[in-house]
């Protein structure tokens, strides 16, 4: 099934599967949702998923050009077998790419999401550094891509693994020449997200150390638009933080993926945004967590007439406080409620982009996060009613407050009329 969102947007997608793709600067940017459709074993479902990827790049005549993607697998046996299958289909073009111990909800043993970035009018250069970095440059851009931050097993706790991981995210980012306060969005993996580690909950010391190790960066100083006096804000005082997810996985590990963004440019912007509908993480009161978490509600990138919408992990919460408590179906339509208010043109003005705002139809690529199995049906219907046929990976993790039952996040595009 082929839509489009006006004339920025196209998608090639049936159940959540396919693609979406989106011209931006002269460069076709692609995001793939690859589900396996058949198979039994673990190799006939990746060879089934991987085919997905293969029509995208053939469609899309962007061969050899997946910079990164994430492999969400049901047991961590199969992580060992995935990556020799992912390393045998890419050989020397492998993107940045995670494997993650969240279960496909639809019972599938694995699933893929990729992005990639090829030719349009402007050529792409793509620098494969190795499986946990890779850096796509074009007109005088250069994105960044870490992924499968995982701390050495000889750590101990929450807070200094998760230290250890963000150092090593840093190193990584070195060798790319970018900076740490280039990040622009962020995802924290954490196992047994709302266990307890000692008298604290593990998802608050992991705050801990994102608190303490953010200190003194200013993210993204040189790229905030000029700031009008009285302009009105949705907001008490501001803050720049890349956009994030923190969500659970299987066992206790921590793993991390970040984007980052570098160039000479004056005319790109990145703006953090925060929702009208709800407190900045970063203001939450200690009662949440000791150490608020330090995330904005999305990263929008602007370009011109351009903008793309790094949008964070978004839940059922209002304020400050977890709505539809209980009720799997209100709290999707809750969170997509506060993606649209994110997204929105009355929201992208209010942070000085005015024109760029987007809505749910411009979705490119979304993931959708589940807590429980059995609330799968009711979750997917939901966001089948709003989403319509965006690529979208659901999968089982535990969301970082117990009462929230599902997480959604996405990028968004939009193009000022």
């Amino acid at each position: 099934m082929i839509t489009a969102a006006g004339s920025l947007l196209q998608k090639v997608a049936h159940d959540g599967i396919g693609y979406s793709a989106v011209e931006l600067s002269d460069v076709r940017h692609v995001f793939a949702a690859a589900v396996p459709l058949s198979g039994t074993t673990l190799e006939e479902q990746a060879k089934d998923a991987l085919k997905t990827i293969e029509t995208v790049v053939d469609r899309e005549g962007i061969r050899a050009s997946i910079v990164h993607q994430t492999v969400y697998v049901a047991d961590p046996a199969f992580i060992q077998p995935c990556r020799k299958l992912i390393h045998d289909f890419y050989g020397d073009d492998l993107p940045a790419t995670n494997y993650l111990l969240q279960r496909p909800c639809n019972g599938k043993l694995l699933a893929i999401e990729a992005m990639g970035v090829g030719q349009g009018e402007k050529e792409v250069q793509i620098d494969r550094i190795s499986e946990h970095l890779v850096i796509a440059s074009h007109n005088d851009i250069s994105w960044v891509h870490c992924a499968q931050i995982v701390p050495q097993a000889h750590i101990n706790g929450v807070y200094n693994r998760s230290t250890s991981a963000f150092a090593m995210m840093r190193g990584l980012l070195d060798q790319a020449g970018v900076r740490f306060d280039q990040i622009i969005r962020t995802w924290l993996y954490l196992g047994d997200i709302v266990g307890m580690e000692g008298p604290q909950q593990r998802y608050k010391e992991l705050n801990r150390a994102r608190t303490d190790f953010f200190a003194g960066t200013e993210f993204l100083a040189d790229r905030q638009p000029p700031r009008d006096p009285e302009r009105t804000e949705p907001r008490g005082e501001f803050h720049a933080y890349p956009a994030s997810t923190g969500i659970g996985t299987e066992g206790d590990g921590i793993t991390m993926s970040c984007v980052a963004l570098a160039t000479d440019r004056t005319d790109i912007l990145a703006v953090p945004l925060e929702n009208p509908r709800q407190t900045a993480a970063y203001d939450y009161a200690a009662s949440y967590s000791p150490k608020s978490p330090k995330f904005a509600r999305a990263m929008a990138l602007s370009c011109g007439s351009h903008a793309t919408i790094f949008i964070s992990g978004t839940a059922s919460i209002t304020h400050s406080e977890t709505r539809h408590v209980g009720d799997p179906a209100g709290q999707t339509h809750e969170t997509l409620d506060n993606i649209e208010a994110l997204i929105g043109e009355s929201n992208l003005a209010r942070h000085g982009l005015p024109g760029l705002g987007s809505t749910i139809p411009n979705l490119g690529l979304a993931r959708v996060y589940i807590k429980r199995q059995e609330d799968y049906t009711r979750i997917r219907a939901a966001c089948q009613e709003r989403l319509g046929e965006v690529p979208t990976v659901y999968t089982i993790a535990d969301v970082c407050r117990p009462d929230l039952l599902m997480e959604i996040e996405g990028i968004a595009f939009s193009r000022r009329a």
